[in-house]
């Protein structure tokens, strides 16, 4: 018998042995931290759009900015497409891609632009604050789930807030800009749930890459009608701000965005997004010298705080 407990003693000694050298959990955890970084710089890249495009818009008209825009990220994102010679993808993924199209690349720019024209980019910012919430309501139709009484109300009452601080800022009724900007999150919530199912199969880059290349054709020729019809002036905001708008807002800005959400996943991605409106307030008042009204601010924290519970209730 001590011979036998003598054996099995030191067959569980080999064995811890052999477990020893087993590599602690620690670097996993490191390792999340480039992917933060990464999708922090992508929620950075968004939230320097409106006012990039309020820049754009003092020397371009609407469309011009739109289609430049367009036009000049998807010769970026084609360039990328060439060179590392990726692959078409398969005809079945082509009806996503235009809805990637007509919602992230066409629509919700164009209805923010003609917005901004009569909007202030703060006004802005809480408006489309409400992007996350209309997104998951557009992801739960479209997938069939069926997301907590708790996630709904949080989702109501985040629209209530906005709804309100939009009639209140426009004096009594929605304003045109705020109908523009209101048809943004319709469109732009459908975009994003499609390239989100399509993400699944392709990379996220590649999404909003062949949906650039996709619209190439009618995006070139809007640019050329738009500045044969549209006042130009280069000067240094117009250009700055339409440069920022192509290469960190509609393509570099996803780029980073997508390859940071693979590292930490969605839901801690999204918990880095809703510094988003807060951040576009700084800017509008440090880069365009706006007056922010009190409820402004209160209003985007508001709706902050029903995006983290839809957050912490989805599924």
């Amino acid at each position: 018998m001590r011979d036998n407990d003598s054996a099995i003693a030191t067959d569980r000694i080999a064995v811890d042995t052999v477990r020893a050298p087993e590599p602690p959990a620690a670097p996993a955890a490191a390792s999340a931290a480039p992917g933060a970084l990464l999708a922090a710089l992508g929620v950075a890249a968004f939230s320097l759009t409106f006012p990039a495009t309020a820049w754009a818009l003092e020397g371009m008209g609407p469309w011009t900015v739109v289609m430049l825009r367009s036009v000049l990220a998807a010769a970026l994102a084609g360039g990328c497409l060439l060179v590392l010679r990726v692959r078409v993808p398969e005809r079945r993924h082509w009806a996503g891609i235009a809805v990637v199209a007509g919602g992230v690349v066409l629509g919700f720019p164009l209805l923010t632009t003609l917005a901004l024209q009569t909007s202030t980019t703060s006004h802005a910012a809480v408006v489309v604050g409400l992007l996350p919430l209309t997104t998951a309501a557009f992801s739960a139709v479209r997938t069939g789930a069926r997301p907590s009484r708790t996630f709904w109300i949080a989702s109501l009452a985040g629209a209530a807030v906005v709804i309100a601080f939009a009639v209140q800022q426009s004096g009594g009724a929605p304003s045109t800009g705020d109908l523009f900007l209101f048809a943004a999150l319709l469109v732009c919530a459908a975009g994003y749930t499609e390239g989100g199912r399509l993400a699944r199969h392709l990379p996220g880059w590649q999404v909003i890459g062949w949906a650039l290349v996709l619209v190439l054709p009618l995006t070139v020729t809007g640019a050329a009608l738009a500045l044969a019809t549209e006042p130009l002036r280069l000067t240094a905001h117009a250009l700055g701000g339409l440069l920022w708008l192509a290469f960190g807002s509609q393509f570099l800005g996803l780029v980073v965005w997508y390859r940071g959400m693979a590292a930490i996943g969605v839901s801690k991605a999204s918990q880095l997004q809703l510094a988003q409106p807060l951040l576009t307030l700084v800017w509008s008042v440090a880069l365009l010298g706006e007056h922010l009204p009190p409820a402004a601010p209160v209003a985007a924290v508001a709706v902050l705080v029903c995006i983290a519970v839809t957050q912490r209730t989805r599924g």
